[in-house]
């Protein structure tokens, strides 16, 4: 290895890591701006280039169509749209970028639910000539309930209202009232955003301007473009911060004469840290213990933190199993079996009262039952319409689970990993809905109780 090569490795091992996700209404460009994005940074391979210029050609374009760099799908080609999630990996010298291009039509907006849930960044995309639509306010609201920490309004096609700044002040202000009223826990006082947590910028995709190197045609403009303001926007996914979880996902016994008394709980730290001689919690059961080791890769090491894989061992012989979940003892959460959140339906089948799911948290998935459905979210106003009776694709609602066994769930405002979870039916495993459990970041008007239904059997 070359001694350039070897500063460049030390260099991109030093920068930190930024997921982030694209949303935005049908033709907004949004692949149009990720394919500008790889271009103009240089992280395009020749023969990548190459394919999408022969391509183009093929289509009567003089231009290469950069949107093809992440609509691989041949249907994604042929209509000009982005139908499924496209995940593309790039670097600078300053980050590294996990980027998810989803797509704008409505009917895949549970395919943003997907690339928004492990994104610190949003970036929205509005045309300039369609201003704020109900899918903008959708990706919006999406963004802020699953607790994005920034996101970009990046109005696009300025080129084609030609570059007037009128245009972009009145998109901006519009989404920044919008995006006041959405009410996140933990923004400032009144419901108003925390400081930068939105960030406008005019750009054209197409023409490149305001995308990696500053516009000539916008003078009046003096923010970053958007490749600087992902370069350094705060990236607050540490969670070696948050209370400490650990899901167990694998119980190691080998029994053999090298090891005949190992028994270890091996899993992905969700988040915190754990150290040898803490004493754990083990949930549901709530029986506690002291770590007495830890292996990571081979090793056995004093401490450990999130995202490592390890097994940990314990003092004692504890009936533990997949699905139980570690937690310093003093610092456990509550278990419960009544489980109140906001849902984003996924499935094209609807979600009703009185359904039977099972539903996945961590490394555990118990059988539930739907015992209510208070509300649906309505876009237009954040209002909350109570009692649907059922959710369709892409609704947002409020849902009360009852499961049939106890479940140790944070809230999601305090952790996205321990505080979501999948409800899936029973039937086929087809994913119904994605949950964040606690309260939602809507704070509509109080909505009617519905009868319990009978027939409990749990």
């Amino acid at each position: 290895m070359s001694t350039s090569t070897e500063q460049l490795s030390d260099q991109l091992a030093a920068t930190t890591l930024l997921r982030f996700a694209t949303a935005g209404s049908v033709d907004d460009g949004k692949s149009t701006l990720v394919g500008r994005l790889l271009h103009d940074s240089k992280s395009v391979l020749a023969d990548q280039l190459e394919a999408v210029e022969h391509a183009s050609r093929s289509r009567g374009q003089e231009a290469p169509d950069l949107a093809l760099l992440t609509d691989g799908l041949r249907a994604e080609r042929e209509q000009g749209i982005t139908i499924d999630v496209a995940y593309r990996y790039f670097a600078t010298p300053r980050r590294r970028f996990i980027l998810a291009d989803t797509p704008g039509h409505v009917q895949y907006t549970r395919n943003m639910v997907t690339g928004a849930s492990t994104a610190e960044l949003a970036v929205v995309l509005v045309d300039a000539r369609n201003g704020v639509v109900e899918q903008t306010r959708r990706h919006a609201a999406v963004a802020a309930l699953l607790r994005v920490p920034h996101v970009v309004l990046a109005v696009n096609k300025m080129d084609l209202v030609d570059y007037r700044e009128p245009v972009f002040a009145a998109i901006a202000e519009e989404f920044t009232a919008y995006a006041s009223e959405l009410g996140v826990p933990g923004w400032g006082s009144g419901g108003n955003p925390q400081e930068n947590w939105c960030t406008a910028i005019p750009i054209s995709a197409l023409a490149g301007d305001n995308v990696v190197e500053p516009s000539a045609n916008m003078d009046w403009y003096g923010g970053p473009t958007v490749l600087e303001h992902l370069e350094t926007v705060p990236v607050s996914h540490d969670l070696t911060a948050c209370h400490a979880r650990f899901p167990v996902q694998y119980v190691i016994r080998p029994q053999t004469a090298e090891h005949p008394d190992y028994r270890g709980y091996a899993g992905q730290i969700a988040a915190g840290a754990f150290r040898v001689g803490e004493r754990i919690t083990v949930l549901p059961s709530g029986k506690t213990s002291t770590v007495t080791g830890i292996d990571a890769l081979g090793e056995s090491v004093d401490i450990a933190w999130a995202p490592q894989s390890v097994t940990i061992r314990l003092a004692d012989d504890i009936d533990i199993s997949r699905g139980d979940l570690l937690a310093p003892v003093g610092d456990a959460p509550a278990t419960t079996q009544d489980i109140e959140a906001t849902v984003c339906h996924v499935a094209d089948r609807a979600l009703s009262v009185g359904q039977r799911v099972l539903l996945k948290h961590t490394t555990r998935t118990v059988k539930a039952i739907v015992k209510e459905i208070p509300s649906r979210l309505t876009l237009d106003d954040l209002s909350q319409h109570p009692s649907p009776g059922q959710l369709v694709t892409n609704d947002i609602g409020r849902v009360v689970v009852r499961t049939a066994e106890p479940l140790a769930l944070d809230a999601y405002a305090d952790s996205r990993r321990t505080g979501s979870f999948l409800l899936i039916d029973p039937a086929d495993g087809t994913t119904l809905a994605a949950g964040m459990a606690g309260e939602s970041f809507a704070t509509g008007k109080a909505v009617a109780a519905v009868d319990e239904e009978e027939g409990w059997d749990f």
